[in-house]
């Protein structure tokens, strides 16, 4: 038996390509899937098999490119709208000397599988478990996406592992598919693997026993559902297009560029660093740094019915946001800005700006004025575990529909836990008219860092249960 594991950073997803002798199947594959190619050649493997464990909600499944590239069989739980093998409790199948078996674990989702694997060759004993988004290094999945469903889904989460997952002997393996980051679950280990036995011993979530509580733990105090996992959902149910079929990326000059922003049918994303948009921007701009965590919070806030206008440093930015763009269903990018900003500047056209506070300024200004309402973007948690006193928290995607709350006349700065977030923030209040708007740059790391306040615990720990990016 061989395993070798894919992770994602920005959705710490995992896949897998599990291999016999000469067979090899794929598990959970992202949508760019050229890399699953490359590696079952380079281990001489025919892929044969794409197992999906449950319909995932925060990133678009690879398994109908990757089937249409291979001729592999694709086998998922729940209906699907394309051809497939139903993967049910106690479907078996075999990979070479491989037993790989189902069992049905719902609780994350109402569809969930997850797949067992025999290695024959060495006993019959089950040696992994490829259990999606059930049992996680640390944690478990997360039973609250469905509405009024929670409670539900939570006991059912409770049997899957009690009565299923947790009777596989100690030393089997647990491939979980995400890790620290994700938002599939709440306080993930930033292992990536781990056994049965020892999440017995260490995984905080198995250490509630008793089922009644375990659902109370698991259905309050839950972090925010990002807007792209219901779509996700839905579009991995439904089969998403293929990569093939997608527009072409081209590049479009200023004065074009211009035009196509005034029918109103396209919203413009800028990926460069905080600073970069700070100094100048396209005015309605979103921004979304791409060192950040640009995924999550591109498929949070990004309209999906809208064609996709790019402002990057330059070509191979654009091309990397397009992927980025393309793994939480933003299909519709159209093009990115020929030049950059140095060619719109050029070209004489108008430009947004947003100020940038350094730790100091932001000090400065609270004791000296002039005054400003500063805006805490950062989830609950971190905001709880601690914030400059005086701050209004209010999550950077919540801004949407809650800018009202902010006086938009009076001066704003923003701040995360190191500007990435906080310039996401200051973009949908520029938006929303608001006159004057800062980002603090370096976030609640460098004012702490300056010595104006403790340490934020989740900012030093960024592979933290709690973190939602830079």
């Amino acid at each position: 038996m061989y395993v070798q594991q894919f992770f994602v950073k920005g959705l710490a997803h995992s896949s897998y390509l599990l291999g016999g002798s000469e067979s090899c199947a794929i598990i959970d594959p992202r949508r760019d899937v050229q890399l699953y190619i490359d590696a079952a050649e380079d281990m001489n493997m025919t892929i044969t098999h794409i197992l999906e464990t449950h319909l995932h909600a925060d990133f678009v499944s690879g398994h109908r490119d990757l089937a249409e590239r291979t001729g592999a069989k694709i086998y998922a739980p729940g209906k699907c709208e394309y051809p497939y093998t139903q993967s049910a409790e106690g479907v078996m199948f075999k990979l070479d000397d491989l037993e790989i078996r189902v069992v049905e674990t719902p609780g994350h989702t109402p569809e969930h599988v997850s797949y067992i694997v025999i290695d024959k060759a060495r006993g019959i004993e089950p040696v992994a478990l490829f259990c999606g988004d059930t049992l996680f290094v640390g944690d478990v999945g997360r039973p609250d996406l469905f509405p009024g469903k929670a409670q539900e889904l939570a006991g059912k989460l409770y049997d899957s592992l009690y009565m299923k997952l947790l009777t596989l002997p100690e030393f089997c393996e647990v491939y979980p598919a995400h890790g620290a980051g994700s938002l599939c679950g709440r306080a993930m280990g930033a292992k990536r693997s781990s056994t049965i036995g020892y999440e017995k011993l260490y995984n905080s979530a198995l250490q509630i026993k008793d089922k009644k509580a375990f659902i109370e733990s698991l259905t309050t105090n839950m972090p925010g559902s990002p807007d792209h996992f219901k779509r996700c959902s839905a579009t991995n149910g439904v089969g998403p297009a293929l990569v093939k079929t997608l527009p072409v990326m081209r590049t479009i000059s200023p004065q074009e560029f211009i035009l196509i922003c005034e029918k109103g049918d396209s919203v413009v994303l800028d990926t460069r660093a905080y600073d970069a948009f700070g100094g100048q921007h396209v005015p309605g701009a979103y921004h979304i740094d791409i060192n950040g965590n640009f995924v999550t919070f591109a498929g949070w806030i990004i309209p999906p019915d809208k064609d996709i206008l790019l402002v990057t440093d330059n070509l191979a930015q654009a091309c990397d946001a397009s992927v980025w763009l393309r793994r939480v269903g933003l299909d519709r990018v159209v093009g990115y800005l020929e030049g950059g900003m140095f060619g719109w500047a050029k070209a004489g056209l108008p430009a947004g700006h947003v100020g940038q506070l350094s730790a100091h300024d932001l000090r400065n200004r609270m004791l000296h004025g002039p005054t400003l309402t500063l805006v805490d973007v950062r989830a609950p948690k971190e905001y709880e575990g601690h914030h400059i006193e005086g701050a209004i928290n209010i999550p950077a995607p919540d801004l949407r529909t809650r800018g009202h709350e902010l006086n938009a006349n009076e001066p704003v700065a923003v701040i995360c836990s190191t500007g990435h977030r906080s310039s996401l923030g200051a973009s949908i209040l520029k938006m929303q008219g608001f006159k004057e708007v800062y980002n603090v740059a370096g976030g609640m790391t460098g004012f702490s860092a300056a010595g104006y306040a403790p340490a934020c615990p989740m900012c030093l720990n960024p592979h933290g249960p709690g973190f939602l990016g830079k």
